[in-house]
């Protein structure tokens, strides 16, 4: 794993379990986003909406682990590619030690105007590279 990651802590709401009492499948992708977050700060500081520039473009969660109710989960959140117009984004639940998912994301730099890709500009590049670890 990269040693430059984002980490944020979620602790889980009751009403996230399953009938088996383990954290709902379709929860994941949440917390997933909220780790997104400093990333989406590198497209726009501001979070403004009016100028978001970012889409998903697909994703895959592998679940390793039941992740339960009641402990706290730990989302890390890495670049793991950079190419001209999308990269990859490589996120972990940890809880009690244990990775329980590890999800793979494609974002693409978008302009909604234009409704299509656009190039990542060099210096945004520069910090997305600095994210991998490399």
């Amino acid at each position: 794993m990269s040693e430059t990651f984002f980490s944020i802590e979620i602790q889980p709401r009751f009403n996230e379990t399953d009938a088996l009492g383990h954290i709902n499948n379709t929860i994941l992708p949440v917390w997933n986003e909220a780790g997104r977050t400093p990333i989406f700060k590198i497209f726009n500081p501001s979070l403004n909406l009016a100028k978001w520039d970012l889409i998903v473009a697909g994703f895959n969660i592998a679940y390793l682990s039941p992740t339960n109710y009641g402990s706290p989960v730990t989302i890390k959140t890495w670049v793991s590619r950079v190419g001209t117009s999308s990269f990859e984004l490589t996120q972990q639940s940890w809880q009690k030690g244990k990775k329980t998912s590890e999800t793979k994301t494609t974002m693409v730099h978008y302009d909604y105007n234009l409704d299509k890709s656009q190039p990542i500009s060099d210096e945004v590049k520069l910090q997305l590279l600095k994210l991998t670890g490399d």
